[in-house]
């Protein structure tokens, strides 16, 4: 399990950083263009792995998404910290990846800056968003959860102002890389928190929403 995490969340992060690198290089400076390329090779690399990953460690590839597990009791403290350990080891080892493929520098610091409030409120949204869109979709049609969570995060790209970071392995990871996908190391902490934050409120928020709906029935 703990294996397919660190395998996934390295794979994540080789797509989101290398999609971008690739994007910037062939857009011609049309940032429009090379977000939407990123945006589509994240939304579906994603997919896949879920699908790939789902049957042996329910590929969360996400410290949030783990979190909400271990609180909801369906898995032990000590696997959920697992579990984040190799999370973000894997995302370091993704982003070191990118940059091999690309001739980059193993790790830099990210100079791209992602800060003020409506970036962190749109952290807080994504993530949101995220956790709800899992707990609801895996209690409906757990079968399209991959295809959902791929949706979701290709459409939170684009409605929210930080591009929907919604992970904090993703974010730590990617304020080493700097390129068109990274976040510089003092905005971190602000988007790590709002991330955090979120997905508690989704956690309790669905837990309303879903007893309420299941009571109505």
């Amino acid at each position: 399990m703990l294996a397919a995490e660190a395998l996934g969340t390295s794979f994540l992060l080789a797509i989101v950083v290398g999609s971008g690198i690739m994007a910037e290089r062939l857009a011609g400076g049309n940032v429009a263009i090379a977000l939407l390329a990123n945006t589509l090779a994240t939304g579906a690399g994603l997919t896949v792995l879920i699908l790939t990953f789902g049957a042996v460690s329910a590929a969360h590839f996400n410290p949030v998404v783990t979190l909400a597990e271990a609180i909801e009791g369906r898995m032990s403290g000590k696997l959920a910290i697992g579990y984040v350990v190799a999370q973000i080891s894997g995302a370091f080892a993704g982003v070191a990846a990118a940059h091999g493929m690309f001739g980059e520098r193993v790790f830099a610091y990210s100079l791209h800056m992602r800060a003020g409030w409506p970036q962190i409120a749109s952290e807080f949204v994504a993530t949101f968003g995220l956790l709800l869109v899992i707990r609801g979709v895996t209690r409906s049609r757990p079968a399209a959860t991959p295809f959902a969570v791929g949706a979701y995060i290709t459409a939170a790209y684009w409605f929210t102002a930080s591009t929907s970071f919604a992970n904090p392995a993703v974010t730590l990871a990617r304020a080493f890389t700097p390129t068109f996908a990274g976040i510089r190391p003092i905005d971190a902490p602000g988007f790590i928190a709002a991330e955090i934050a979120g997905a508690i409120a989704a956690l309790l928020f669905s837990r309303w929403l879903f007893c309420e709906t299941a009571l109505s029935r």
